[in-house]
């Protein structure tokens, strides 16, 4: 008897299950019963017994079947919560127990990442033995994050390399030290955004005791992660000024004003699964004497081949036009790296 009613129990929780199971309906008539997860670049993240956890393309859905509330992020980053389904590959949503097709113009997309911090650290290091000795040592981290109408960035990175012909005639090579962070709000939708930025440098080749930057200016965000085919795209464009106060070991202290444009370009390449491709720009010419001015450029490769580590292929500019007596205006560093991403 108490076999029969245990039995009896595990058929109901069964048949309850199936009952209240979502259901996805193919174009074919085909169709998974299982539990629909979140929407993400066109597809619908569902679980199965029968397959596990696979993404289905919402077009090729005819009907889903869930009781399941989406998060709706519009193009001026508000949100809000909403029955979301599909009919015929077309997103619907429920209001007041009726469906009305969701109007994807106005829509940035359903289901959005919650962003949380975001960075790197990224270590190279060599040493040579023989006719050279030398050593030397790169390190770059950056942390991120991206909020509704906010977003912050942060890096630091310190260069050090000496070599020569013995432990006595060696001498430094590099002795670079930088710290920078820039904080962006966006004011209309998710294009047009004002910056405030500070950044620390500090070069002992180039005989630069420091150099305090601090600016505001406008940008415009032109691409943020879209993809049209080839990997998601982004691209921002900046324009301010910033106060800057720099001295060099043989001149006195020197500040001044200047404009600063820059722009900021990310692929994700979608033909090399896990490699980025990046570039930096920005050129600070002082106001009142355009002679005087800096450059800051990068490009870089990065490979994820691992979800925690990257190897990071970079080449970094800086240029400074006007420089203490002998010392070069340019510095070029490439840097092959390892690296752990969070």
């Amino acid at each position: 008897m108490k076999i029969r009613y245990l039995a009896a129990v595990a058929m109901a929780a069964c048949f309850a299950s199936a009952a209240f199971a979502d259901k996805v309906v193919f174009s074919s008539g085909a169709f998974l019963t299982g539990t629909a997860g979140e929407f993400s670049n066109g597809k619908l993240n569902f679980k199965s017994e029968e397959l596990g956890e696979i993404a289905i393309d919402v077009e090729k859905i005819a009907k889903l079947e869930s009781d399941g509330v989406h998060t709706v992020r519009l193009h001026d980053m508000t949100t809000s919560k909403a029955k979301v389904t599909v009919v015929d590959g077309d997103y619907m949503v429920e209001e007041n127990g009726e469906l009305k097709p969701l109007d994807m113009e106005d829509v940035k997309d359903i289901d959005p990442v919650v962003e949380k911090w975001h960075g790197s650290a990224n270590l190279a290091a060599t040493a040579t033995r023989g006719n050279t000795i030398g050593e030397s040592v790169s390190f770059e981290a950056d942390v991120r994050r991206r909020w509704e109408k906010d977003r912050f960035t942060a890096s630091t990175g310190y260069y050090f390399s000496q070599s020569g012909d013995s432990r006595e005639t060696k001498r430094k090579d590099t002795s670079r030290y930088e710290l920078m962070a820039q904080e962006d709000h966006f004011w209309t939708g998710e294009k047009f955004y004002s910056y405030v930025k500070g950044k620390y440098e500090f070069d002992r080749i180039m005989e630069l005791n420091y150099r305090y930057r601090l600016g505001a200016g406008l940008g415009y965000q032109w691409l943020e992660k879209d993809d049209f085919g080839h990997g998601p795209l982004s691209f921002s464009q900046e324009l301010g000024a910033e106060w800057i106060e720099e001295r060099y070991k043989p001149i006195a202290k020197d500040d001044y004003c200047a404009l600063r444009y820059a722009h900021h370009f990310a692929w994700g390449i979608t033909a090399v699964d896990g490699m980025d491709f990046t570039h930096n720009f920005e050129y600070l010419p002082q106001v009142d004497d355009w002679e005087n001015y800096l450059i800051n450029a990068d490009v870089a490769l990065v490979y994820a081949f691992r979800p925690d580590w990257q190897l990071k292929l970079a080449a970094e500019w800086n240029y400074h036009s006007r420089v203490a007596d002998g010392i070069k205006r340019s510095d070029i560093r490439y840097i092959l790296a390892l690296g752990y991403k969070w």
